[in-house]
């Protein structure tokens, strides 16, 4: 098998691999590595790699391969940790000065899940600081870029992972989303990116603003997503939010009929600008869930804009984690990040609270759609990548530091905790990739991968490669 096509195939095939004998974890983890190395150097995807530590765990699975009975059912698939996510022993720098040397004594609760089902990690991926934005670059570890176009943005935070997951660099990648964060890099890289419903996925130590955020896959195929997050879903008492049900077996139940299913579009939620281009190429990817036998109609979605309530919350938050640093690193921060800080201290605590009350109506808001729609669609994002030196695009109309009023489509489902899913449905003439967003009601985590594998089966995006 030649090289190239070796680092494509999905982490499922390489398990078949495996199996059969045809492949060690060991042969193709000095192949990830290899490649990780030749292209690290260019995208700047991974800002602590641990390679001599994942080959030593790649021949550890070679050992629990010998036992079928015994082995995890990811056993030695490399994988990435997003380096905002504690990881014993290993530095987790959040991509600011800050946390420079830091080295956790314990790993997040989803990083020991992902241990626990036999990913193994050869590295930290790059964050925007303290993943704050939705652009691909960080003062203390510098820009990651889009390996469609070297110097665009690969979308944020997640951005090495989404990096990897394009560029063949393992199949498999973690990321997390507190306003769009696995979806924004994962439209942006063309590739596949899942925010499970909030607590499908126990988050702990739980963040100040973990009531926003969710963890979940960055992979190339929807069944890499499904195969990764079944393996790291599940109660646990550690999270106060955890849903209280076992795993669904997503994978075995990816293919459906999606005939009759009721699918409402919204090209703009009623409220955002959207680059003209970026919406004709997914709504021309409509056809597809036509063609499935879905029942398609451009719906009005019944909330009133919730721009402040996402600024409030999501600026107070910054504010209470990371104010109290500005004083000794402002230098050495990122300037966007200090001008949210800065909006948060305009909010008064009453205000603050009302955010909070806003935040249920929007819920029953979004609920209520999803009494007379199965699945709602939107694009994931208003533009496609523009250059990572910039946190908006040219000519657009908001403030400089404003990365949310491109990203608009995404917050809103982590404000209501709902399951979303950014497909890749195609390319804008330059060839940057466009993002078409799934989102179904809250706990239909099944039905998101559903329509997304359908989708995937009639429109493949996998067998895309990037410039490398």
């Amino acid at each position: 098998m030649e090289a190239d096509e070796l680092h494509y195939l999905s982490a499922s095939e390489i398990l078949r691999l495996y199996r059969s004998g045809a492949l060690s974890p060991v042969e193709y983890m000095r192949a990830t590595i290899a490649r990780a190395e030749k292209l690290n150097p260019i995208l700047n995807a991974i800002c602590t790699p641990t390679y001599d530590m994942a080959l030593q765990e790649a021949r550890r699975a070679e050992v629990l391969l010998r036992s079928p009975t015994d082995c995890p059912p990811i056993v030695g698939i490399p994988t990435t940790i997003k380096d905002l996510a504690l990881t014993e022993n290993v530095r987790t720098m959040a991509g600011s000065h800050v946390f420079a040397t830091r080295i956790p004594e314990i790993d997040h609760l989803h990083v020991r899940r992902m241990k626990n089902a036999g990913l193994i990690s050869i590295g930290k991926t790059t964050t925007s600081e303290f993943g704050w934005s939705g652009v691909s670059r960080s003062p203390l570890t510098g820009a990651t870029h889009n390996p469609w176009q070297v110097g665009m943005n690969a979308g944020a935070s997640s951005a090495g992972a989404a990096v990897c997951a394009a560029s063949g660099i393992g199949p498999i990648h973690q990321g997390s989303d507190g306003a769009g964060s696995i979806r924004i890099p994962a439209a942006f890289c063309g590739v596949y990116g899942f925010k499970p419903s909030h607590g499908r996925v126990p988050y702990f130590p739980m963040p100040v603003n973990g009531l926003i955020s969710h963890v979940g896959p960055i992979t190339r195929t929807v069944e890499d997503a499904a195969l990764m997050l079944q393996s790291i879903s599940g109660p646990d008492d550690l999270d106060i939010t955890s849903i209280d049900q076992n795993p669904d077996s997503y994978v075995r139940k990816l293919d459906s009929d999606l005939s009759e299913l009721r699918i409402g579009y919204s090209p703009d939620l009623g409220y955002l600008p959207i680059d003209q281009e970026v919406k004709e190429v997914v709504s021309g990817a409509l056809h597809i869930f036509e063609d499935l036998g879905c029942v398609v109609d451009e719906v009005r979605i019944p909330w009133q804009d919730p721009r402040e309530l996402q600024y409030c919350m999501f600026s107070v938050s910054l504010l209470m984690m990371y104010g109290d640093y500005v004083r000794d690193y402002a230098e050495k921060m990122d300037p966007g990040l200090i001008e949210m800080i800065e909006l948060g201290k305009t909010y008064t605590a009453v205000e603050y609270a009302k955010a909070q009350g806003d935040r249920f109506v929007l819920y029953e808001k979004v609920r209520s759609i999803f009494e007379h729609i199965d699945v709602l669609i939107t694009p994931t994002l208003s533009v496609a990548a523009f250059p990572h030196s910039q946190l908006i695009p040219d000519d657009w109309d908001s403030a400089w530091w404003d990365w949310m009023s491109w990203a608009g489509f995404s917050y809103p489902f982590n404000l209501t905790w709902l399951p979303a899913a950014s497909v890749p449905c195609g390319v804008t003439s330059k060839g940057l990739p466009v993002g078409l967003q799934i989102v179904c009601k809250k706990n239909a985590d099944l039905l998101v991968f559903q329509v997304s594998k359908g989708f995937e089966s009639a429109k493949p995006w996998a067998h895309r490669r990037p410039i490398f």
